[in-house]
């Protein structure tokens, strides 16, 4: 159970890599990342006694809008790592929350930038969260040295795979799981590109929410290998934007 305290401007939770949950590169999967970030975000929030059983209450949840991530390495197999989650801004529409990953000895491995916003579950529309005093009165300082997320613009593909959103793809919300479009995206790279390369920098902006049984279009363009542009498009609308900035392994 996470104590609550609602001055705790900063929170930090340490997890151990197993091998189980290991990519075929014996490192941490972006896939796990952000599925971390999703944890120790909700985990914070939970310490300011604002979490999903408080929201609830009046029918609203936060959604996860935006992601970015950009990392040196990711932790690697065996390896304890820690993440430090902290919000740097935050306006009537959404807020902006960094986390730092960071080794058990204090090595920076990267850094994600993060935009939520709070919907009202019934409308799916965005509540003004500019009067929340827990947000206010925890804004920090800290520093996060990568740049913002940038505009994902509409783009022609060179490439396009179609999939039908099946029953794990599906949360408790009632549509598709913010990781489930990543895994989809991630599977759009070869083994041998993930054994030269890892993922340096990924961008994914969430526009709008997609179902069960849809059919999906995923719009590659991979001109630049190493810089690759995906879009997940159902039922004649763009759902996902993303970019992917691959560097290659040096080991």
């Amino acid at each position: 159970m996470i104590p609550t305290n609602p001055n705790l401007k900063e929170y930090q939770q340490s997890f151990y890599l197993s091998a189980g949950e290991c990519n075929p590169q014996c490192e941490m999967p972006l896939t796990l990342l952000v599925s971390r970030v999703i944890e120790v975000a909700t985990n914070h929030a939970n310490s300011w006694g604002v979490g999903y059983a408080r929201l609830i209450e009046e029918n609203q949840g936060w959604v996860l809008s935006r992601v970015t991530v950009e990392m040196k390495r990711y932790p690697r197999v065996d390896e304890w790592y820690s993440l430090t989650t902290w919000i740097e801004d935050y306006n009537r529409h959404f807020s902006q929350r960094n986390i730092e990953v960071a080794t058990s000895d204090g090595e920076v491995l990267g850094y994600v930038r993060t935009i939520w916003v709070v919907i009202n579950l019934s409308t799916r529309e965005s509540v003004d969260i500019s009067k929340l005093s827990y947000i206010a009165n925890n804004v920090t300082s800290h520093p996060c040295p990568i740049e913002p997320q940038s505009r994902l613009r509409p783009f022609e593909p060179t490439r396009t795979t179609t999939y039908r959103f099946a029953y794990c793809d599906i949360d408790f919300n009632g549509h598709v799981n913010t990781l489930r479009y990543l895994e989809h995206l991630m599977n759009q790279f070869s083994m041998q590109h993930y054994n030269d390369n890892f993922i340096h920098r990924m961008e994914i902006a969430f526009v709008k929410e997609a179902y069960y049984d849809s059919e999906a279009k995923i719009l590659i363009d991979d001109t630049d290998p190493m810089n690759v542009r995906l879009d997940i498009n159902a039922d004649d609308a763009t759902r996902v934007r993303s970019r992917f900035i691959f560097q290659k392994r040096t080991n």
